[in-house]
């Protein structure tokens, strides 16, 4: 697999390359130092994976993202920085995941699971599954076929045979499952129970009732959203890195 690192740091870009030496996945590594040269270099060379930071002089890591999802050949983005508060922005890109600094190892290997089932078995210079994200889903709203924008849906829920899609405007039922969506849409929507995925630009915290079972509430929605206990260390370790309240 064809990974490229972008920082503007030596020693940020150093220790990276290191962690994916003990993890067995330098073998092909290539290094950047803003944003620019990252779009330069995943133009020419169509790396699967870029670890993109955000604060970088010239292009930032943002600005970046935009520019490397527009290419024919999308690669998987996973951020690094060493600052919290970019994190629901970060999510909006299609990112895959968010570290902070100083990354750990364990969170690396998470990440690059997390990276490796959106890719084709195949890998290295196909594009990987995440790019292909809808914007949109249409869906019957009142008898009418109407396009939902993605950023406006706060959750899937399973139904029965179907799935019901919570946005600002009401719910409707869509045909498709669960598992096609959570692939579709990871680095955006997070499983927080078998029959339910959030959107995470929507997240507002954590809490906790006096039984010990865990909700996530949601930007202007006033329900809480409960967290299987299957799937509470995965969301707990997520929303940390998010710098969510409660996490």
């Amino acid at each position: 697999m064809k990974i490229l690192i972008a920082d503007d740091e030596r020693l940020a870009r150093e220790r990276l390359r290191a962690l994916l030496e003990e993890i067995g996945m330098s073998e092909s590594v290539m290094e950047a130092r803003n944003g620019r040269e990252a779009v330069n270099i995943a133009t020419t060379f169509h790396p699967a994976l870029v670890f993109l930071d955000i604060r970088m002089p010239g292009m930032d890591g943002m600005e970046a993202a935009k520019k490397l999802t527009q290419l024919h050949l999308k690669p998987i983005i996973i951020f690094t920085t060493a600052y919290g508060e970019h994190a629901l922005e970060a999510f909006e890109h299609q990112a895959v995941d968010y570290l902070l600094k100083p990354i750990k190892k364990e969170r690396l290997e998470q990440a690059i699971k997390r990276a490796c089932t959106l890719m084709p078995s195949d890998s290295g210079a196909s594009v990987p599954t995440v790019t292909n994200a809808r914007s949109h889903i249409t869906a019957y709203v009142r008898g009418e076929l109407c396009p939902i924008p993605v950023n406006e849906i706060y959750f899937f829920s399973a139904d029965e045979k179907y799935v019901l899609l919570r946005w600002k405007h009401g719910n409707v039922l869509v045909t498709e499952t669960l598992k096609d969506l959570e692939k579709e849409f990871a680095g955006q929507f997070l499983r927080i129970h078998r029959s339910r995925l959030i959107a995470m630009v929507h997240i507002a915290s954590l809490t906790r009732d006096g039984k010990g079972h865990y909700y996530i509430k949601l930007k202007e929605l006033a329900e809480q959203l409960e967290i299987s206990r299957r799937h509470l260390p995965n969301v707990r370790k997520i929303l940390k890195d998010m710098r969510i309240s409660g996490a």
